[in-house]
């Protein structure tokens, strides 16, 4: 369930004004209700997607007990978000990084070719309204071509081979390793520096042999020769600001 929540204080509002200026109706947040069985008590938690929130409710909460705790949270979530990284969207001028080097994107309509990586600037030909898509599209490739080029040798040096590699807008990891040996990862891991999506890589094609997180499975990680610890933290500490781009 999804609506809007007045903001009865005005400087609430405002707040929301000076720190998510692209909320064109600064006068409500978007709120998101979820029932889970599960759910012990309320829980609140920020959707930096929606600019909003997201309360998940037990069976027996009431909306309106929701709405109460979003209340008296208020000077949290506005805190939260105004604490998100700012959006980036795909268009001309806008910076978005390959493999963590900042490029500017250029709307380039006469180019020969679709698009073209040089001198820290993305070019892309075509009509304006298609520049999202095709640049959107072209990521996804770049992440498929580097990271079947690295994790098939890395499989090869554990002993395991590789069914399938997929690459999806994944929001919750950065990649996975299933049963049957497919592995799939978050197109996003372009944009990171080599060395981290070395590591996820790593950590994805030592699944194919160690379906746990137990010592086995980390000193495997640890013999593919990637920086695990400070990947980790990277990773922790830039997750939202990639996830907010494009």
């Amino acid at each position: 369930q999804d609506g809007l929540w007045q903001l009865r204080d005005p400087r609430a509002a405002q707040r929301i004004r000076m720190n998510l200026g692209t909320i064109q109706d600064t006068d409500t947040l978007k709120v998101r209700l979820r029932r889970n069985r599960s759910a012990r008590r309320i829980i609140l938690r920020i959707d930096s997607d929606a600019d909003g929130v997201v309360l998940t409710l037990p069976k027996w909460a009431k909306d309106a007990d929701a709405m109460a705790l979003l209340s008296e949270r208020t000077d949290w979530v506005l805190a939260r978000l105004g604490a998100l990284p700012p959006r980036i969207a795909f268009a001309d001028g806008a910076l978005v990084p390959v493999f963590d080097a900042p490029h500017i994107v250029r709307h380039a309509p006469g180019h020969g070719r679709a698009i073209v990586r040089e001198g820290g600037e993305i070019r892309v030909s075509g009509r304006a309204e298609h520049l999202a898509r095709r640049l959107g599209d072209w990521l996804r490739a770049q992440a498929r071509t580097e990271i079947s080029a690295r994790a098939h040798p890395l499989a090869a040096r554990l002993g395991e081979r590789i069914q399938r590699i997929t690459v999806r807008d994944t929001r919750s990891r950065w990649g996975s390793c299933s049963s049957a040996g497919n592995l799939s990862f978050s197109w996003r891991l372009v944009m990171a520096p080599e060395w981290v999506m070395d590591y996820v890589i790593a950590h994805e094609v030592a699944h194919l042999r160690h379906a746990n997180h137990g010592p086995d499975f980390w000193a495997a990680v640890a013999g593919l020769g990637v920086r695990v610890q400070e990947a980790r933290r990277w990773l922790n500490g830039n997750a939202q600001r990639l996830q907010r781009i494009g």
